[in-house]
């Protein structure tokens, strides 16, 4: 199987941008390289760090947005996320209302979904509100 031969987002002449409810059916994945024994032939473990300097979402007590980098760092088992899919999904959050800790929580929980990777990490680097800033971070590790 090609790596992209499923995906939908991709290479698609037309976007839609979706910006008022967080949708993991957006995320998209496809076939690690590493996984791949004639694409790594010597078995070496690869990681992944993927930074989101844009992610935007809403104070779900005032309605004031929240700005952040999502910071993602994983070890794929057999799927790796497809970027476009993954800035989708973060868009997705852009007008939803929800703490900093909650919004972090659910990016890790639906990578892991999508992914089952070895381990996970999520941090959420928020700009400060009031002068101090939230920089929650939920992990996942197989067990």
């Amino acid at each position: 199987m090609a790596l992209h031969e499923n995906l939908k987002s991709l290479g698609t002449g037309a976007t839609a941008y979706r910006y008022d409810h967080p949708d993991a059916s957006l995320l998209e994945s496809f076939p690690s390289p590493f996984a791949q024994v004639d694409m790594n032939p010597a078995g070496a473990v690869g990681t992944l760090h993927i930074e989101c300097p844009e992610f935007t979402c809403l104070c779900p007590m005032t309605g004031q947005p929240d700005f952040a980098k999502i910071i993602i760092d994983y070890q794929p088992d057999r799927l790796c996320v497809e970027s476009k899919s993954l800035k989708l999904y973060l868009g997705s959050f852009r007008m939803h209302g929800e703490f900093h800790e909650a919004s972090v929580n659910r990016i890790c929980n639906d990578l892991v979904r999508l992914l089952a990777p070895s381990w996970l990490k999520v941090r959420g680097e928020f700009t400060p509100r009031g002068g101090i800033p939230f920089w929650p971070t939920a992990k996942y590790r197989k067990k």
